[in-house]
């Protein structure tokens, strides 16, 4: 994806319904999910302290009469953080909120009608919003399986790999293969949308490491990535369209 579209799409997700709006208008659902997801976690991180040092504030308007939604949307910050900020504030440990999340008929109607609004609300911190990243981390993984076992190529995955090495990609090949003239070693599928922040943190923690312990690799980013990304040598960044692509053997009489 070209860098302007990428950033006049990121500058549109403030909401959950910007989501929806955009897959109205013929996004993939997962890639406007995803990328929504990354641009409030990150919003999250940078303001968590400021919005949490306003917890007495929040909860004397919650006990006004505004509701958590409402100071969600007023701050622009996570329906459930807030709501977390808030129940904190009033008494409750975190274990107990987290208890009222999962089960909300615990508190009195009023409340508990508040906390599912909140709940319903939120596509990141909810028991949902954590299923759903997960199946998106499986759902990536499964293509990655499928893309090597269509090819019949041999490789061990992260399991196999424990206390061998100090980091683990999501596939070790067996032997080392082409991919557009380049031999590589492994393959890492990432179901985030791979721009310029989350390219970078993912190079440093574990993409430049990797190529240091086995060598080359190609790194999937199966809700798209930019176009532009300035890649770390022996790193190589694919989309979704490496479905349509195949890796060669490399013959004996090539090898180094």
């Amino acid at each position: 994806m070209e860098y302007q579209e990428y950033k006049a799409i990121y500058n549109r997700l403030n909401s959950v319904k910007d989501v929806k709006k955009l897959e109205d208008e013929g996004y993939d659902f997962r890639f406007a999910e995803t990328l929504y997801t990354q641009k409030m976690s990150r919003d999250v991180k940078k303001r968590f302290y400021v919005v949490k040092n306003n917890s007495a504030k929040l909860l004397k308007e919650w006990k006004r009469g505004k509701s958590m939604m409402e100071l969600a949307e007023k701050w622009n910050f996570p329906p459930i953080l807030m709501a977390m900020f808030i129940f904190l504030e009033d008494g409750a440990t975190r274990k107990e909120f987290w208890d009222y999340i999962n089960d909300p008929d615990q508190l009195v109607e009023e409340v508990s009608n508040e906390l599912r609004e909140v709940i319903e609300n939120d596509i990141i911190y909810s028991p949902e919003g954590n299923n759903r990243q997960r199946e998106r981390g499986i759902w990536g993984e499964n293509l990655l399986h499928e893309w090597l076992d269509g090819q019949g190529i041999t490789y061990r995955v992260e399991d196999d790999l424990k206390g061998v090495y100090e980091k683990t990609p999501d596939a070790l090949l067996d032997e080392p293969m082409l991919y557009h003239g380049h031999k590589i070693y492994w393959v890492e599928s990432k179901a985030s949308f791979g721009d310029n922040t989350e390219f970078k943190y993912n190079s440093r923690k574990q993409l430049i490491p990797y190529t240091q312990i086995f060598g080359p690799g190609i790194v999937v980013y199966w809700t798209g990535c930019l176009d532009d990304l300035e890649c770390p040598k022996d790193v190589y960044v694919r989309d979704i369209s490496i479905m349509d692509d195949h890796l060669d053997w490399i013959e004996e009489d090539a090898e180094e």
